[in-house]
């Protein structure tokens, strides 16, 4: 693709996360194109190409599965316009194109503004990237709260980055994260659901889960989660969460499929069993209480971060199935063993036995069950309806750090 688009009269460099991660020696996820050919033109040279976005213009060049995205050099918006910019500061539209200098300057972390020249086989390095890259220091480049109002998710890649690469965010860098959290609340729902894939469905999902409470931003995409973990239940630390994370992780490491369907059961399941618990306690019947409960939460989460139906649905039957397990006599078990969800809702009943919210002796006899072994002693209670409930739990605990170097 360089050498097409060199051939074809345009300059076009490897930039960002491609260029930073052979840097370090990691194998990128995916690699990005830059040039001054503007997306039209970048069509005209490539027919298998798709131009793509409003906010940020792009072309996307398709290579069987493989996606190759090309962005055209930026500047600097010479105004502010309200047709391209809120009052908040916040970018709305950002097709003002210019020159390389010109793109590596308004890139947002100094590591990720580094472009690959195949005219010398040089890397160009506008910012002071590769001097962060080795001291292992994430800087943003700019004023850092003028560049979160232009774009608040900016904090949430602060984040995904630390997290991923194992460094420190930059002092300050870091300062104005506490202050402008809120900021989230104008970025579209549908943007957010992408952002948290990224987060926690790439392999470092329990550092970017502890960082963004270090931050007080998951209270920004998961308000009823943070508060329900900010609750104490019998002084035990709460493990789901970070637990289900873990899990995840591991599975992405050892190249294993994840789905948004089972991360959101992870996160939004202990608002809804609270809020299942309560509803009990006002005499509705369990089953109906766990429905309800999920309706409330799902519709409250929905305006912070969107969740497709083709998640939420297997979403909710993961949590459906979990008092199904309590039944082990006659036929039911082989109902719920032919249920098409059921290793998901068994995967989740792992998780909340290795959490302490469920007998472990009951995820043992299920795995007995579905082996084809003689099931283990099963603990009494056999009760279809009852929402399972959680034996121990703890809140978090949250500060603000005085100003320092990192936040590690």
């Amino acid at each position: 693709m360089l050498y097409r688009l060199k051939d074809a009269g345009f300059q076009a460099h490897l930039v960002g996360g491609g260029v930073r991660d052979l840097l370090l020696g990691r194998e990128p996820k995916d690699f990005d194109v830059a040039t001054d050919a503007t997306p039209e033109q970048v069509k005209e040279v490539f027919r298998n190409c798709r131009l793509i976005g409003r906010r940020f213009r792009l072309a996307h060049v398709h290579f069987g599965r493989e996606i190759i995205e090309v962005a055209t050099f930026r500047a600097a918006q010479p105004e502010p316009d309200p047709d391209h910019q809120t009052d908040a500061g916040m970018i709305l539209r950002d097709n003002v194109y210019g020159d390389i200098e010109d793109d590596a300057l308004r890139r947002d972390f100094t590591v990720n503004a580094l472009y690959y020249n195949i005219e010398d086989f040089s890397v160009i390095d506008y910012a002071g990237g590769v001097t962060d890259l080795d001291a292992g220091v994430l800087r943003l480049m700019g004023d850092p709260e003028t560049r979160y109002r232009e774009d608040p998710v900016r904090m949430l890649r602060a984040v995904r980055f630390a997290a991923k690469l194992g460094f420190i965010i930059e002092r300050g860098t870091e300062q104005p994260i506490w202050e402008l959290g809120e900021l989230m609340a104008d970025v579209p729902p549908a943007r957010l659901f992408e952002e948290v894939l990224k987060l926690f469905m790439s392999g470092h999902g329990a550092a970017s889960f502890e960082k963004l409470r270090h931050y007080d931003l998951f209270a920004q995409l998961f308000p009823d989660t943070d508060a329900a973990l900010a609750e104490q239940e019998q002084e035990f630390p709460h493990t789901l969460v970070l637990q289900g994370l873990l899990n995840t992780d591991a599975r992405v490491q050892d190249g294993k499929p994840v789905t948004p369907a089972f991360l959101f059961a992870v996160l939004l399941w202990e608002p809804v069993r609270l809020r299942a618990l309560a509803l009990q306690a006002q005499d509705l019947a369990p089953y109906p209480a766990l429905q309800q409960a999920a309706n409330e939460v799902l519709d409250r989460q929905l305006q912070h971060v969107a969740l497709p139906r083709r998640f939420s649905t297997p979403m909710r039957e993961i949590w459906a199935l979990q008092s199904r397990f309590d039944a082990t006599k006659g036929k039911r078990p082989a109902r719920l063993l032919a249920h098409p969800r059921f290793r998901a809702a068994y995967d989740f009943l792992l998780l909340r036995a290795q959490a302490g919210e469920a007998e472990q002796s009951l995820a043992d006899w299920w795995t007995d069950y579905q082996q084809g072994k003689a099931p283990s002693q099963k603990p009494e209670g056999d009760e279809e309806s009852r929402p399972p409930s959680r034996r121990r739990r703890g809140g978090r605990r949250r500060r603000k750090p005085a100003s320092r170097e990192g936040a590690e």
